[in-house]
């Protein structure tokens, strides 16, 4: 394993946390902007969701030539032509005077931020050291933890004081910042001749992350009922405290981080994920079932805890599991994974809520965490009784 140095936090690891933090501050930023732009230059509520979706399509579909691209040019300066490229298409919002106009920005963002959000996580592998990547990893989420809580916030408060111009600008400015940061960067010193390897071909997903990769999915599909669907959940519970309950769920997403990665380090997975969804589940039961405020604040901090000890460990789960060279590939399937999930999920628990209830939607999710703990469960009886046989058979092969 390559890393700048032996010591976890390094100036080169604390540049890529905060410039990594500062393109998902910018993407939750224009979260909930870019609607009321979608509307300001003429647009339709139904173009709303097109202009989310051209985002996510060109963001999963750069991503599995993460890896091939590694190969052919210096991986640090992908890095930073993906965070360039978001910084440009962040200004050139103002730009755009229709619908078409935005959804070409928001193609070229989306492509950007698929290139960006996989480097700056390899990247960010390089630099810790490997007896510590679970940890290091932990830290490495606890700023986009930070940055998604905040992004919201900081987006809203801008139009509210100012405009879309100084909600583009600005948000372009501090993307030039995370540039620079990027620039700054040090990669370990075999890191030239890893990516000038030449037996990495292009990979529709990493066959070798496929089963956490999968396990992503499942989250992604109850993630994705938790953003899309809280607000209007909360409505319909007379529940106006919504933005606490987000501040509730990345603060406990931060806290478990700063802990669960060394569990990771020493441990392996088993001891993050099985207690993860369990917490992941009471909260989502809690959230269902919640009938006042503290309900729903504890069905938060218990649902923040599972999601943000999972999510990190899955992530260097799926690095572990392949050669550093092929980190790329892994990141590029987890995030797209974890992607689809999110838009699949979103998409499905829609029609849920239509035909049903906005409650179904926790139902369902929950089911679902059910489903994903019960297949890590089973993936690891079968693997202990596959180890068992084959000792057996060792054994009689002694004889």
């Amino acid at each position: 394993m390559t890393h700048v140095n032996n010591k976890m936090w390094s100036l080169s690891f604390i540049f890529v946390v905060i410039s990594n933090a500062l393109v998902f501050m910018i993407f939750e930023m224009l979260l909930p902007t870019l609607p009321l732009f979608v509307t300001a230059i003429g647009g339709e509520a139904s173009q709303v969701g097109l202009v989310t979706g051209v985002f996510m399509l060109s963001a999963i579909f750069i991503r599995p030539f993460a890896g091939i691209l590694a190969t052919k040019f210096d991986k640090k300066l992908l890095l930073i032509l993906g965070t360039l490229i978001i910084a440009l298409s962040t200004g050139a919002y103002y730009l755009s005077t229709n619908i078409t106009m935005l959804l070409l920005v928001r193609l070229i963002h989306g492509a950007g931020f698929g290139l960006a959000t996989t480097y700056f996580t390899t990247v960010a592998a390089e630099i810790i050291p490997s007896d510590r990547r679970g940890e290091g990893i932990g830290y490495f989420g606890a700023g986009e933890t930070i940055a998604i809580s905040v992004g919201p916030m900081i987006g809203m408060m801008t139009l509210e004081l100012y405009d879309f111009q100084r909600l583009f600008l600005g948000g372009m400015a501090i993307m030039l910042l995370a540039v620079i940061m990027a620039v700054f960067i040090k990669r370990g010193p075999n890191s030239k001749e890893l990516d000038k390897r030449e037996n990495i071909k292009f990979k529709l997903w990493e066959k070798q992350v496929l089963f956490p990769a999968m396990l992503v999915f499942l989250i992604g599909i109850a993630a994705g009922g938790i953003m899309s669907f809280f607000s209007l959940y909360a409505i319909e519970k007379d529940f106006n405290k919504v933005g606490l309950f987000f501040l509730l769920i990345a603060a406990a997403s931060l806290v478990i981080r700063l802990i669960s990665g060394r569990l990771f380090d020493i441990y392996g997975p088993s001891v993050i994920l099985i207690p993860g969804s369990i917490l992941s589940i009471i909260g989502l039961i809690l959230l269902y079932v919640a009938v006042s405020d503290s309900t729903f604040f504890i069905a938060a901090i218990f649902y923040g805890f599972g999601f943000g000890s999972i999510f990190p460990a899955i992530q260097t789960w799926c690095m572990n599991l392949v050669d550093e060279h092929e980190h790329e590939s892994a990141m590029a399937s987890f995030f797209n994974f974890f992607d689809l999930g999110i838009g699949g999920g979103s998409f499905i628990l829609g029609l849920m809520a239509t035909v049903s209830s906005y409650q179904a939607v926790y139902g369902v999710a929950t089911i679902v965490y059910g489903i994903f703990l019960l297949i890590y469960v089973l993936s690891i009886v079968i693997k202990g009784q596959s180890e068992k046989n084959s000792g057996e058979s060792d054994q009689v092969s002694s004889f």
